[in-house]
């Protein structure tokens, strides 16, 4: 099944919750691709020897790999690491996750500062560009099972909304004036 994505509602509920507009308003992947977003659909379950996932890392130039799992038993500070990653920000260098287990959600901002709210469930991959703003949360499940890939070294700085001085942002913003 495909990344399902859809304009969200401006409630302040539980982020964990879908958020979704009544009446329902899709996002489609060709809309997400304009902004930048990518994703694949692959097999969770032979991650550890995916050819199509070999593929997609050497490509794509994902050196570096490692695996996180979200969930209030295993991930220490649960409740305040859910904060920070729902706080809105960007960073420097591209976000790409790959669902293993799990459900999860990423907002984004589109071109009209609308977020739009995409759900990942196990065997999605997404790559977020750098400079877009996003946050991130899993869904009510409260459990994500993520590979997060990395271009060479991994850099876990985000930047807190407003980060516009930055060189990626305004090439981003940049970006999406052609499309």
């Amino acid at each position: 099944m495909a990344i399902e994505a859809w304009f969200m509602d401006s409630s302040e509920e539980d982020p964990k919750k879908p958020h979704r507009l009544e009446p329902n308003q899709s996002v489609s992947l060709d809309q997400l691709r304009e902004l930048g977003v990518f994703s694949w659909q692959l097999n969770a379950d032979i991650h550890e020897n995916d050819p199509e996932l070999e593929k997609i890392r050497k490509d794509q130039g994902y050196s570096y790999m490692d695996i996180i799992t979200i969930h209030r038993d295993t991930l220490p500070d649960y409740d305040e690491k859910l904060k920070v990653l729902y706080s809105e920000h960007l960073h420097l260098d591209d976000e790409i996750r790959y669902i293993l287990d799990g459900h999860a959600y990423f907002d984004i901002r589109d071109k009209q500062e609308r977020w739009i709210r995409i759900f990942l469930a196990k065997g999605d991959l997404i790559t977020l560009p750098a400079g877009i703003y996003h946050r991130f949360t899993p869904d009510e499940t409260e459990y994500t099972k993520a590979m997060r890939l990395f271009v060479g070294e991994p850099v876990w700085k985000a930047y807190n909304r407003p980060a516009d001085e930055f060189e990626i942002r305004q090439k981003y913003v940049a970006s999406l004036q052609g499309s």
